[in-house]
């Protein structure tokens, strides 16, 4: 009797639809891997140039860090409002109108300081609603809106702080000092005032890790609350948009609303909610701002609008919507504070940091456009 030879299945041909992508391609294809190339790159031109310089030492990372935090908080909004197709041109002019809405109540109306913050954020907000229900019930761009506003509230900034009290910048009045208004409240001063982790920061220069001061405290204060701010924002924009059903309907809306108003989509809640959120950080900005200058000025903010912008495009955000990244914008924002700093600790002219940015933001267009293309080509 011939034995029976054994079989094995034999494998399965593989699925030509399927096919492996490498990860040099998935980074490739993510909206921050721009940004992320760009930072590191950044860094290790500086670390070459500046190394030395103490740019990386404790106080210098705070410097850089403080400022993109504050150009990272309006880069929340920026982003999350340009991935929905939309633009605010209104935000510097905000900010100089959100700090005299905290400041003449508090110093000339006789308000709690608290309360002065809640009508500062409260007004600003609805300013953004209405900006937002304007781009909506009039078909306008978001480009004239929110440009007509940037001249309505810088004119009103100054007006009404002129009518008010005489003056455009307001520190205090009388008895009433604006920087101790802030300090004697206990929730606004723990919220936009001063540094945290300073504890940690002492114990570590009494452990000569960090560089003392003569009485053995830190040379570096502590973490900025504007840093705190920018991290806790970034994380909750980041996760809205790539885990929730409203991030979803952002990007729907911003690659095509009339598509994402046919599946159910509301369109017009999504974009003005967008627009107050981008109100939010711009007030936001505007207290840490007061309570860091103790003081409030009618034309602060000035080109903060172009850079919350910019910021958001080298961070992956497609001036056409429907495509961009929270993370990425705070990259932007990172090299940003980075460049605007870290000139300071090198040799060169600090003329050449406005040509610096206008480079970034074309390289960046560039490569978003290109990786976007690629990205829609390999789909097909």
């Amino acid at each position: 009797m011939t034995p029976i030879a054994p079989t094995f299945a034999s494998k399965a041909p593989a699925d030509e639809r399927v096919r492996e992508v490498g990860l040099l391609r998935k980074l490739m294809a993510r909206p921050e891997f721009g940004a992320l190339a760009g930072t590191l790159l950044v860094f290790a031109m500086f670390a070459s140039s500046a190394g030395g310089s103490g740019m990386f030492n404790p106080e210098g990372i705070i410097n850089w860090s403080t400022v993109a935090a504050y150009l990272g908080v309006l880069a929340v909004g920026a982003a999350l409002l340009m991935i929905a197709g939309e633009f605010d041109l209104s935000v510097g002019s905000m900010i100089g109108f959100a700090g005299m809405l905290l400041a003449i109540p508090a110093l000339y109306w006789g308000w709690p300081i608290w309360l002065a913050v809640v009508f500062a954020f409260m007004s600003a907000m609805a300013l953004g609603w209405l900006n937002g229900w304007l781009v909506v019930r009039t078909g306008l761009p978001s480009f004239i809106v929110t440009l007509a506003f940037f001249f309505i509230l810088r004119g009103l900034s100054l007006a009404v702080s002129v009518l008010f009290t005489g003056k455009t910048i307001l520190s205090g009045n009388g008895d009433l000092v604006l920087r101790e208004l802030i300090a004697q409240d206990p929730v606004i001063s723990f919220l936009f005032s001063g540094y945290t982790l300073t504890g940690v920061f002492d114990s570590l220069a009494r452990m000569g890790v960090i560089a003392a001061r003569d009485d053995g405290t830190a040379l570096a204060t502590g973490i900025p609350k504007a840093v705190i701010w920018w991290l806790v924002l970034t994380a909750v924009g980041a996760f809205v948009l790539a885990r929730t059903r409203m991030g979803n309907w952002i990007q729907a809306v911003g690659g095509d609303p009339h598509a994402a108003k046919n599946v159910g989509i509301p369109v017009a809640r999504v974009k003005i909610s967008l627009f107050v959120v981008m109100a939010l950080c711009s007030t936001v900005f505007a207290v840490l701002q007061v309570a860091d200058a103790g003081s409030a000025a009618a034309d602060r903010g000035l080109q903060k609008e172009f850079e919350a912008i910019i910021a958001a495009v080298i961070g992956g955000c497609l001036l056409t919507g429907g495509y961009g990244s929270v993370i990425g914008a705070a990259f932007g924002a990172l090299i940003f504070g980075m460049v605007q700093i870290g000139i300071g600790y090198t040799s060169i002219d600090n003329n050449w940091y406005r040509v610096f940015l206008g480079l970034m933001l074309l390289i960046a267009v560039l490569f978003n456009n290109y990786i976007r293309s690629r990205f829609a080509a390999s789909r097909r």
